[in-house]
C-alpha cells in the first residue's frame, strides 16, 4: 500500500475490543471511542454486511453521541487551522440522541477522491494491522476538508506551498499549512502525538508554535459564534442542496434517477455568436455542427466560474448561454450536487440558485438576505451584511428568458447592503452590475434571445452550452439502455440516418425523447413501422405517452388507438391551444393562472398527472405553487400545429384571427394555409419555423396516422397538400432570406417531397457538377446540406456553381461551414453581407479566409460586414476587398473593427479602391503596430477612378496598332476601329505585320484586371493574345483561337463560340446576336471573361481559366463586310 493510503485510512475500533491486543505505539495511531451501548459480538460484527464502495458517497460527520447535552463549561473540542486563524473545520455532529438510536454493528466503507474534513485527533493505523469486521474504513486521495474561506480587511502574504517537506525531507504528502505559515506533510505534523493530544495541540515541527488557540479560548472571543452560526449554515446548505439535487426526475413519471448516474458531460464553450439572440434555436443547432477544432476553448463543467489559462483575474459574472432543453439547468443542478458533496469548488462557501420561473412569484419588496432565506432556510442563522461579506459565495440566476421582470439598467436604484428592501427588478440589476455582493461570483444562465438584457459591461465572460457532440449522443444511449445493448445500436444508427434528427439529438431533452419512443417503436412485441419525419416522430410520442398515462391511471385500458385518442382530445386540443397562443408571445412556462386561462383545470390536469410529466411538465416551487411547461420547445411548437391544423380543418378562425388578419370569414383550407406560409416568412429570425413545418406535415396522411381519433383528415380530393407543395416551390421572392430559403425546403421534406433532396445528393456524386444546372431551390437544399455536414467544405466558389444569381444567394448559408469561401465577382450586395457578417460571428465557424473582391459593396456594405469582424468570435486571417468601392469612410470602418479584435486577421486586400491619404495611413499604422496580427497589406492601384462601379473601375482605354493590321483592314477613329476593305492599304511592311490572316493586335499590353468594350458589326473574332503569335507562315500559328497563345470569342452563321487552341465551346444561346460584347481579364486570378452587353447590365458568356504567363494583347479578325470599334468608357 502506498504512503499516500496509509495516511489517509484509518480503522476505528471499539476500545474494548483493542486494548488487549494493541501496542502502545499502535494505540498511539488509533482513537478511542467511548459508548454507553453495549459491544456488539464478533458473530454479530462478522455477519453484518459492509456498504459497496463507491466514488459519489460521502464522508459525514461521524455520530458521537453523549447522554447529555454541552453545556457552557463543557470542554469543547479543537480544530486545526490548516492556513491561519480565520479557517475551521465543520465541527463534528455532536448528538444529544440516546445511545441505543445509533449502536450499530455494521462495517461502513466509504471512498472518495476528495474526502471531507480530518476526524479529530485520529491517528493512523499501521498498515500491518487486518481491517476487522466491525470497523469503519473511510478512504481519501485528499483528506482535507477545504476551510470558510472568511475574508478580513488586512491581507497577509502567502507562502508558496513547497515541493519537499521541510520535515521529512521527502515529496510533501498531503500538505498542511499552519497558521505560522509554514508547511509539512500531515503525517510529520501527527507523528509526535501524545495519547491525549489533538492535531489542535500540535506545535509546528519547524518553529515551534501552537497551530491555533483551542476552540474554548476562541470561543471566548467576540465574534465567534458568528463563524460557528456560518459554519452550521454551510453544513445544513449541503445538506438541503444533495437532498435536492440527488435524484431528479426524467420525465417518465417513474421514480427518480441520481443525477450522478444520468448525466453526461456536455460540451461547453467560451464565447458565443452575437447574431444568435435573433435567430430560431433549431437554425442555431444547424448552424452549431459539433466540431472539435484546436481553437476552440472547452470548459469543464465546475472551471465555469474560474479564469482561463493566461487569465489572471477571476470572473465576477459569466453568462452561459443554450438553445431550450440544452441542459443548461441539469448543469446548475450538477455543479451543486458537486459542491455539496464535496467533489469540486470546495474554497466556495455557499452555492446559491434562484430559478426565475419560481422568482417569477414573488410578490412585494424583498432584500437580498429575506429572498435567499426564503429559497434557503438554512441562512436564518445569517443576521446581518457582514456574515456574506466573511465567505465566497457563488449565486447562480438560473433561466433569464424565463424572467418576468423588466431589468432597468440605467434608471437603477443603487444598493449595496444585502438587508435593504427594494423591489425584486430593481434587486437583480444590482446583483448583475454588481453593487450588491460585489465579491461573489454571479453565473447566470440563459436561452440566447434573452441574454442580451443584460449590457456588455456587466459581463466578463459569455460560455455557451453546445449539447451533445456525436460520442456523447452515443453514450446517452447506451447508458440509458444499458440492460438492451442491441436496442441502444439500433436507435444510435437510425438517428445517424436522419440529419434533421442528428441535429436535434445535440439536445440532451432530444435525446431523451427520442428514447422514449424508439424504445416503443424497436423494443415492442409488435413490429411497428419506423417514423421518417419530425412530424410523425412527434406524433408518435405523443400517442405513445397518452398510451402509457392510460396504462398506469385508467381502470380499464383502452386498446383501440383511435378511442383512445377521443377519450383524451379534449384536453389535448386544450394543450395545443396554450402551446400556440404561449408561442407566439415567446413563453415557454406556464403558471396556473395560465392554464385556466384556457380553460384547463389544475385539478383535470393533476389527473393527467402522468401524461403531463412528459408532455406538459409539472414542476411544484415556492409557495406550494406550480409551474408549468413543455419539456421542450419542438414540443411546444407541435401542440401549437395540432391547435391550427385543427381550426383549419373545422374552419373555425376566430381564435386565430389575431395571428392570421383575415378580413373576410370564408376561406378555403389551402387560402388559410398559404396566409400561414407568408405570416411565418414575414419573421426573419425564424421564430415559427418549426411550426409551419409541422402544420403542413400534418396534411400528409402518414404522419398523421397514429392520431386517428384526435385529428379529421382533410378534404383528399381538394389535393391541398399537393397545391401547398407547388405553392412553396415556386416562390421567388427576393425579401425571402437564404435561411427562409432553406426552411421551405425543410418544409417539403417534412411533407416528404424528397425529390429535390435525391436531385442533390446526385449532383454530389457527380465527379464534374460544373455542367450541371442548380435553380434556387436547388441551391437552398445544397446549402442545408452542406452546413449540416460533419466535415467542414475546404473551398466554397460561387462561381463555380451552375446557378443564376438568385441561387448564389441561397448558397450564402455555406460560407458559414467552409474554410475558404470565394465570392469574387458574384454580386454581393448589402443584404448578403448582413449574412456574411453573422457567419463571421459563430465562434465555432471554420471559415478562415473570404474572398469579397470585385463586389460593389461601398462603404455601407464594408461598414456591415465589419459588425462580424469586429465580434471576439471572428478568426478570419485573410479578407478581399479589392474593387470594392471603398473610400477613406470604408477603411475608417475596417480600422475601427480591428481594434476591436486584433488577434486574428494577417492579410488584408484593399487594392483598386481609394481609400485616400488619410484611410492608407490608418490602416498602415495597423500594420506596424505589433499588437496587431495584420501583416500584409495591399493597397496598389488606387485612385478615384476605383469609384465607379461594376468592371468599369478596370476600363482600359485601347488603340489599334498599325503596325500588325493586315492590308485589307482600315484603322480610323484614331485607330480604334477597323473595318475589313476590299482594296489593300498602303502600310509599309513590318516584322510584326499579319500576311495570312485578316487581324490586328492593340498597341497597350493588359495584365492584372482589365475591362473593355467593343461594338461589332456582322461576323468577328476578338480575344487575347500573347504578343509572340504567329504573323506569317502556317495559319494555325497565326489565327486567333486556334493556337495556346490566344483565346477569343467568334460570330460566324454557325452561331457564337468561344475558342482557345482549336478547343470550341458553343455560346449561342447567351449571346443572342450581340452588338457590343464586354471583356475583363483577371491575370492574377487566372481567369478571363466574356460578356454580352445589353441596357448597361452584363450576360456572362464564358471564363477561361488559365494561367498567363505574359502580357496579353487585345486582338481582333475580321470576315468581310465587318468591323470592330472600340468603345470609351466614361
Amino acid at each position: 500500500m502506498s504512503r499516500e493510503r496509509q495516511t489517509s485510512t484509518f480503522w476505528i475500533k471499539n476500545s474494548k475490543q483493542t486494548a488487549a491486543t494493541m501496542t502502545e505505539k499502535k494505540r498511539k495511531r488509533s482513537v478511542s471511542v467511548e459508548s454507553s451501548s453495549e459491544t456488539p459480538t464478533s458473530s454479530q460484527m462478522s455477519t453484518t454486511p459492509s456498504m459497496s464502495e463507491s466514488d459519489r458517497s460521502k464522508f459525514e460527520p461521524l455520530g458521537f453521541e453523549s447522554s447529555q447535552s454541552m453545556g457552557p463549561g463543557s470542554a469543547a473540542p479543537s480544530d486545526i487551522s490548516l492556513k491561519s486563524d480565520r479557517s475551521k473545520f465543520e465541527p463534528l455532529g455532536f448528538k444529544t440522541q440516546s445511545s441505543q438510536s445509533t449502536a450499530s454493528s455494521e462495517s461502513m466503507s466509504l471512498k472518495s477522491d476528495r474526502s471531507k474534513f480530518e476526524p479529530l485527533g485520529f491517528k493512523t493505523q499501521s498498515s500491518q494491522l487486518p481491517a476487522p469486521s466491525g470497523s469503519m474504513s473511510l478512504r481519501s486521495d485528499r483528506s482535507r476538508f477545504e476551510p470558510l474561506g472568511f475574508r478580513t480587511k488586512t491581507l497577509r502574504p502567502v507562502t508558496e506551498k513547497p515541493s519537499t517537506c521541510p520535515v521529512c525531507k521527502d515529496v510533501m504528502k498531503n500538505p498542511v499549512q499552519l497558521s505560522c505559515e509554514h508547511w509539512c506533510c500531515k503525517l510529520c505534523l501527527s507523528s509526535d502525538l501524545d495519547e491525549s493530544e489533538s492535531p489542535a495541540d500540535c506545535p509546528c515541527p519547524q518553529c515551534g508554535k501552537k497551530s491555533r488557540k483551542t476552540l474554548k479560548q476562541e470561543t471566548d472571543k467576540e465574534g465567534d459564534t458568528g463563524k460557528m452560526n456560518l459554519l452550521e449554515a454551510k453544513k445544513k446548505l449541503k445538506e438541503a442542496m444533495k437532498v435536492k439535487f440527488s435524484s431528479v426526475s426524467e420525465g417518465n413519471g417513474d421514480k427518480p434517477s441520481s443525477l450522478n448516474n444520468i448525466y453526461t458531460e456536455l460540451h461547453i464553450t467560451t464565447g458565443e455568436s452575437e447574431r444568435s439572440r435573433e435567430e430560431h434555436e433549431a437554425r442555431l443547432l444547424e448552424h452549431k455542427r459539433i466540431r472539435h477544432t484546436s481553437e476552440q476553448q472547452i470548459i469543464n463543467l465546475n472551471d465555469v466560474l474560474k479564469p482561463l489559462p493566461g487569465q489572471d483575474k477571476p470572473h465576477r459574472t459569466v453568462v452561459t448561454k443554450g438553445v431550450a432543453g440544452i441542459g443548461k439547468s441539469f448543469s446548475v443542478q450538477k455543479f451543486i450536487l458537486d459542491w455539496a458533496e464535496e467533489k469540486e469548488n470546495q474554497d466556495v462557501d455557499f452555492v446559491f440558485s434562484l430559478a426565475f420561473r419560481e422568482l417569477n412569484l414573488i410578490k412585494g419588496d424583498k432584500s437580498l438576505h429575506e429572498l435567499l432565506t426564503l429559497f434557503h432556510p438554512t441562512l436564518s442563522d445569517l443576521k446581518d451584511s457582514v456574515d456574506y461579506t466573511k465567505t465566497k459565495i457563488v449565486l447562480i440566476l438560473d433561466g433569464l428568458d424565463e424572467s418576468r421582470f423588466q431589468l432597468d439598467f440605467e434608471g437603477i436604484k443603487t444598493i449595496t447592503s444585502v438587508m435593504e428592501v427594494t423591489s425584486m427588478s430593481n434587486l437583480l440589476a444590482n446583483l448583475m452590475q454588481g453593487n450588491l455582493l460585489p465579491d461573489a461570483n454571479l453565473w447566470i444562465t440563459s436561452r440566447p434571445a434573452a441574454a442580451n438584457q443584460i449590457p456588455a459591461e456587466h459581463v466578463d465572460m459569455v460560455t455557451e452550452i453546445r449539447g451533445f457532440n456525436d460520442p456523447q449522443k452515443a453514450e446517452y444511449f447506451r447508458r440509458r439502455f444499458s440492460h438492451d445493448p442491441g436496442l441502444a445500436e439500433r436507435i444510435i444508427k437510425h438517428i445517424q440516418s436522419s440529419q434533421s434528427l442528428d441535429s436535434m439529438c445535440q439536445i440532451p431533452i432530444f435525446c431523451w425523447i427520442s428514447a422514449v419512443l424508439f424504445q416503443e417503436v424497436f423494443g415492442g412485441d409488435v413490429e411497428t413501422e419506423i417514423p421518417q419525419t419530425l412530424t410523425e416522430m412527434m406524433s408518435y410520442f405523443l400517442f405513445a405517452q397518452t398510451k402509457r398515462r392510460s396504462r398506469k391511471y385508467d381502470k380499464k385500458v383502452e386498446t383501440n388507438k383511435e378511442k383512445l385518442l377521443k377519450t383524451h382530445k379534449e384536453f389535448l386540443l386544450k394543450l395545443g391551444k396554450l402551446a400556440f397562443e404561449q408561442l407566439l408571445k415567446n413563453n415557454l412556462i406556464f403558471y396556473e393562472e395560465d392554464l385556466e386561462g384556457f380553460g384547463i383545470d389544475i385539478k383535470e390536469a393533476s389527473m393527467y398527472s402522468g401524461f403531463c410529466t412528459t408532455v406538459l411538465r409539472e414542476e411544484e416551487i415556492i409557495s406550494q405553487k406550480k409551474v408549468f411547461f413543455f419539456v421542450h420547445l419542438t414540443l411546444q411548437e407541435f401542440f401549437a400545429a395540432l391547435h391550427v391544423y385543427d381550426c383549419f380543418i373545422n374552419n373555425d378562425t376566430r381564435q386565430l384571427s389575431s395571428f392570421l388578419d383575415l378580413k373576410s370569414q370564408e376561406h378555403t383550407l389551402l387560402d388559410l394555409l398559404k396566409v400561414t406560409v407568408d405570416k411565418v416568412l414575414e419573421k426573419k429570425n425564424g421564430h415559427l419555423d418549426f411550426f409551419l413545418r409541422f402544420l403542413l406535415g400534418l396534411l400528409v396522411g402518414p404522419n398523421r396516422r397514429v392520431l386517428q381519433g384526435l385529428l379529421t383528415p382533410p378534404d383528399q380530393s381538394q389535393d391541398t397538400d399537393k397545391k401547398i407543395l407547388t405553392y412553396l416551390k415556386s416562390m421567388r421572392r427576393k425579401n425571402l432570406s437564404p435561411d427562409s430559403c432553406i426552411n421551405l425546403f425543410q418544409t417539403m421534406v417534412e411533407m416528404r417531397d424528397h425529390k429535390v433532396k435525391d436531385e442533390i445528393q446526385e449532383y454530389l456524386e457527380l465527379s464534374d457538377c460544373s455542367k450541371t444546372e442548380l435553380t434556387p431551390l436547388h441551391c437552398s437544399a445544397l446549402a442545408y446540406m452542406l452546413q449540416v455536414s460533419k466535415n467542414d467544405l475546404e473551398v466554397l466558389d460561387l462561381k463555380s456553381y451552375n446557378t443564376s444569381d438568385e441561387g448564389r444567394r441561397r448558397l450564402i448559408p455555406a460560407v458559414r461551414s467552409s474554410r475558404t469561401a470565394l465570392l469574387a465577382d458574384c454580386k454581393v450586395t448589402e443584404e448578403w453581407v448582413e449574412h456574411l457578417a453573422f457567419g463571421l460571428t459563430f465562434p465555432f465557424s471554420p471559415l478562415r479566409h473570404l474572398d469579397l473582391s470585385n463586389n460593389d459593396l461601398r462603404d455601407s456594405g464594408v461598414e456591415q460586414l465589419c459588425k462580424g469582424l469586429s465580434s471576439q468570435c471572428c478568426r478570419l486571417k485573410t479578407l478581399r476587398l479589392s474593387g470594392c468601392l471603398v473610400t477613406e469612410k470604408g477603411c475608417e470602418s475596417l480600422v475601427s473593427a480591428l481594434k476591436s479584435n486584433p488577434s486574428h486577421l494577417k492579410e488584408l486586400d484593399l487594392s483598386y479602391n481609394d481609400p485616400g491619404e488619410t484611410g492608407a495611413k490608418k490602416l498602415s499604422e495597423l500594420k506596424d503596430d505589433k499588437q496587431y496580427q495584420l501583416s500584409q497589406l495591399n493597397l496598389e492601384h488606387g485612385g478615384s477612378h476605383r469609384k465607379k462601379p461594376g468592371f468599369k473601375k478596370y476600363a482600359c482605354e485601347l488603340t489599334l496598332d498599325s503596325s500588325t493590321a493586315h492590308k485589307n483592314l482600315l484603322l480610323s477613329e484614331g485607330n480604334r476601329k477597323v473595318t475589313w476593305v476590299e482594296e489593300e492599304q498602303p502600310y509599309p511592311d513590318h516584322t510584326e505585320r499579319f500576311d495570312r490572316c485578316l487581324q490586328v493586335l492593340c498597341e497597350q499590353g493588359l495584365k492584372g484586371r482589365c475591362y473593355f468594350e467593343f461594338e461589332v458589326s456582322e461576323h468577328f473574332c476578338v480575344g487575347l493574345t500573347y504578343r509572340n503569335i504567329g504573323r506569317k507562315g502556317d495559319v494555325d500559328a497565326c489565327k486567333l483561337g486556334h493556337n495556346d497563345k490566344s483565346w477569343c470569342l467568334i460570330s460566324a452563321d454557325e452561331g457564337f463560340f468561344v475558342q482557345h487552341n482549336k478547343e470550341k465551346v458553343c455560346v449561342t444561346s447567351q449571346a443572342l446576336r450581340s452588338s457590343r460584347v464586354g471583356v475583363y481579364l483577371d491575370s492574377e486570378a487566372k481567369s478571363l471573361s466574356f460578356y454580352r452587353v445589353s441596357s448597361d447590365s452584363l450576360v456572362h458568356l464564358h471564363t477561361f481559366k488559365s494561367t498567363f504567363t505574359d502580357v496579353l494583347y487585345p486582338a481582333v479578325a475580321l470576315h468581310t463586310h465587318s468591323s470592330v470599334l472600340f468603345c470609351q468608357l466614361t
